[in-house]
This record gives structure tokens, sequence and C-alpha cells, in this order.
């Protein structure tokens, strides 16, 4: 074997267990999902009401001809409503369910980063009670001496959520 190709092979043992996550802030909290789930970051728009859905679900949006529900995380957490800034944006994310993905949107106070972040890095979340559920966290990782809460995503967006919110699918 040639230098390079244990260059290589090095390489991609570092990156098997290395997962990219896109961050974004909520009450001043940093959270990131898998990058591989989102599939793109959208400025704020006010959604078209859907009547008899979850109060965290805002409507939906026109995605280039596919109606895309839009939930307000801040909502879903038990957060406190604030107006939103002009930071706010949504992040249209793809969930697997039952074997069908289903594209959703996400209100966000803003996005942060894309970090690099190793599997050995993601500490369990402690029971704390907190208004965000276990099933919903993937874990929390320090980058730069910041603590991030990593979402599972398709946890956090259950057959429920999909149910209230409308019934799109790919």
């Amino acid at each position: 074997m040639n230098t390079t190709t244990a260059a290589k092979d090095t390489l991609r043992e570092q990156d098997a267990g290395t997962s990219q996550y896109l961050t974004f802030f909520l009450a001043g909290e940093e959270y990131g999902v898998n990058i591989l789930k989102v599939k793109e970051i959208r400025g704020w728009e006010q959604p078209t009401l859907l009547p008899n859905t979850a109060d965290y679900v805002l409507g939906v949006i026109n995605l280039r001809g596919m109606v895309v529900p839009v939930m307000d995380l801040r909502k879903r957490f038990g957060m406190a409503e604030i107006e939103l800034g002009k930071m706010a944006v949504i992040i249209v994310v793809k969930v697997t369910h039952s074997g069908r993905g289903r594209t959703i949107g996400m209100v966000v106070d803003a996005v942060s980063e894309v970090y690099n972040i190793n599997d050995e890095m993601i500490m369990p979340s402690p029971d704390l009670g907190s208004t965000i559920s276990d099933e919903y966290v993937k874990g929390l990782a320090t980058i730069q001496e910041k603590m991030i809460i990593l979402l599972d995503i398709d946890y956090l967006i259950n057959e429920g959520m999909l149910k209230d919110a409308g019934n799109n699918q790919e």
C-alpha cells in the first residue's frame, strides 16, 4: 500500500464517526440538527394558517409547488413566544417515519454555524425535567467552550405532529 492510500484510509477512519450539524438559536440556547436532514434555509415568511392544527403548527408554505407545514420550535418546546426578528428563519428538514419521507419547516430565532461533531464528543442529556423531552435530544456536545443541544429531528417531528400539520410526503 502506498502513502496516498494509507492517508486516505486514515482520513476515512477519522470521518467515520463524525457528522456535520447545522446549529441555530432558540431562546438564547444553541441547538443542532444533523445537516443531512436539512433541505434548505429560508428567510422568515408568514405561513398560511390552517384550522384545527396543534398550537405549535403555524401553518403551511409553498416550497416550489409542495405544501410544507411549518412549526414553531419555541411553542413545541413550551418556551415563551417572542416577536420574530430579522434573523428568524425557517429551516426546512426531511424526516422519515414508517419508511416515508416528509418535509417540514421549523421556525428558529437565527442560524448559527455548521460544526463537525465526532460521535465521541456527544454526551447523554441529563434528566432535569425540562420542557424538552429527552427523546427529542440526541445528546449534548461542547464546541469552542459552548454547549450545543443536539436534536433527534425524527423523534421531534413525530407522526402525531405530521397528522396535525397536513400530509405532505415525498
